[in-house]
């Protein structure tokens, strides 16, 4: 047994398409976690007060994490490191040290720092709050500062792990993360309220860091106490991660404004729209951000051994495999979004005026879900090659057009006219008064589409040929089987409906399951006749 579990942690993935699998099999893992999570939350507090100061709370730790973790060391790491390692393998250990030393002061000052200006900052985040909510978020905020510290060093052991290709045991790692939480849920909350989702959440970091030193140590990481500032690697790191931890502050700088506007409608507006958003990011995180991760290695090491055609065949292939997977995903969840809200989160404290805001949300942001997976990847392009300067300025425009159209959206929302007419009927809320939140969900997605389309326009300015042609003819071939696929899954609802009693859990999950398995087949049937080129890459992938 122990042998097995050495192997497990040390065995390396050797194609693209294996490492996708690999990451996305895991991220379906942690997804189906995060959505018991999210079930486990609406059951116990509902779409209510609690969970919108919890949600407020949370977002000032998780900026941190955005822009210093996932906007500047995990992106920015792995393409120094791999240049380091090429040219001598114990500067390159000496670089990790360095790195994990210095960030960690740097860590712990930022967020000391931020915990004591939190008050301040919550006023922003949540100016709809009273006086009394603003002081639970405020401290709920600080104890959950922790949490970046714990996934900052984790970010510096996953890329090493990256370029050693241990996807295997990374992949373990966001399931430990969910795990954690869910266990505040269940042994915290009982005891200590709110506070409870707080501890699980530092909880569930600290096992996200903890896990992946094993593996690093096995891949030759031995820790020694380096504290050089003016290290030639660190400073380069420091660098490029400037213009990148700028541009994916617009990012989480969006979600503040959106939280921010959510927290002047209606109670649980705030959980309602971070409820939706984390549905929409299950098929973002299972395929958008595996394939993401697992290209970014095989990008960096191509561009710096100046394997330009080789690159492009990366670039490619990831694309046309990630749009393989996400658009019939996206119509899917569109289609069945009322369903998969009430599967998931219609338990307990959760309403039916709940279930349908969450439900019409999501549906809006099924627009943008391909753009959305699709941002990462195209960004981590960008990065491969060190250009981290496009991708920041594309950030901050559609960060821009996001909030415009936020506060557009939601003001249209707000009293009766054409516009929220018909946005009321298309998504069945003509009895609901307010239903200005849905405005952010849509505001996100059409932002997130201008993003993609400018990466896309700036990525082939910039390298001349990025395959666009062959592209193009598996994106017609994907689009076309998933119309059908979708007539099969609307025929299959209409059928179902009359056999199956959808007052029961048990009632839609048998119509979701058969809906899901129907469309499916038609779809890789579809696609197999039309000799989709995904498909025999990923089964090939898959026997390797």
């Amino acid at each position: 047994m122990e042998i097995v579990i050495k192997r497990f942690f040390h065995s390396q993935t050797k194609t693209l398409s294996f490492a996708a699998l690999i990451l996305g099999a895991s991220a379906l893992i942690s997804r189906i976690l995060g959505l018991v999570r999210d079930r486990l939350l609406a059951g116990t507090f509902g779409a209510g007060q609690e969970l919108d100061i919890y949600f407020a709370a949370f977002r000032i730790p998780d900026f941190v994490y955005g822009i210093l973790i996932m906007g500047g060391v995990t992106a920015i790491f792995l393409p120094v490191f791999a240049e380091s390692f090429k040219k001598n393998e114990k500067e390159a250990w000496t670089l990790v040290n360095n790195v994990l030393n210095c960030f960690l002061i740097l860590l712990i000052a930022i967020c000391g720092i931020l915990a004591i200006f939190t008050p301040f900052l919550m006023d922003f985040i949540a100016p709809g709050f009273n006086t009394e909510q603003k002081t639970l978020a405020v401290a709920l905020s600080r104890i959950m500062f922790l949490s970046p510290i714990f996934l900052g060093l984790s970010a510096i052991f996953s890329g090493i792990l990256h370029y050693f290709n241990r996807f295997l045991a990374y992949s373990i790692v966001p399931v430990f993360y969910n795990l954690g939480i869910i266990g505040g849920i269940l042994f915290f909350v009982p005891s200590f309220g709110v506070w409870g989702l707080a501890y699980g959440v530092i909880l569930g970091a600290f096992l996200h860091w903890i896990v992946q030193i094993p593996v690093a140590q096995a891949s030759g990481f031995k820790y020694r106490p380096i504290f050089n500032f003016k290290y030639p690697g660190l400073i380069k790191i420091f660098k490029l991660m400037l213009p990148r931890t700028i541009g994916t502050a617009a990012y989480n700088l969006n979600l503040m404004v959106i939280t921010a506007i959510a927290s002047t409608l209606t109670t649980g507006s705030i959980a309602i729209f971070n409820f939706a958003n984390n549905i929409q990011y299950l098929p973002i995180g299972i395929v958008g951000a595996s394939f993401a991760v697992a290209s970014f290695p095989f990008l960096s090491r191509a561009w710096v051994n100046g394997q330009k055609q080789e690159f492009l065949d990366h670039f490619s292939l990831t694309l046309r495999q990630m749009a393989f997977a996400i658009i019939p995903v996206s119509l899917f969840l569109f289609l069945l979004r009322a369903q998969i809200i009430r599967l998931v989160l219609g338990t307990g404290e959760f309403t039916w005026q709940d279930t349908r805001l969450t439900a019409a949300s999501l549906g809006l942001f099924c627009l943008g879900i391909f753009a959305a997976s699709c941002i990462p990847f195209l960004a981590r392009v960008f990065y491969s090659f060190q250009n981290t300067k496009i991708p920041v300025v594309i950030s901050f425009f559609s960060m821009a057009l996001n909030v415009i159209l936020g506060f557009l959206f939601v003001w249209l929302l707000g009293f009766t006219n054409p516009f929220q007419q018909f946005i009321a009927g298309i998504l069945k809320l003509t009895d609901i008064k307010d239903i200005g939140v849905v405005g952010l969900a849509l505001a996100m997605s059409l932002s997130g589409l201008f993003q993609c389309f400018l990466l896309l326009f700036f990525l082939r300015k910039t390298l001349g040929h990025i395959r666009l042609k062959e592209i193009g003819k598996s994106f017609f071939k994907i689009v076309f089987a998933t119309i059908l696929m979708s007539s099969a899954v609307y025929l299959t609802l209409k059928f179902s409906a009359g056999f199956v009693k959808m007052e029961t859990f048990l009632g839609l999950l048998v119509q979701t399951t058969v809906a899901g398995v129907v469309g499916a087949l038609v779809y890789f049937l579809v696609a197999r006749f039309l000799k989709s080129p995904e498909i025999k890459i990923i089964r090939l992938s898959i026997f390797r």
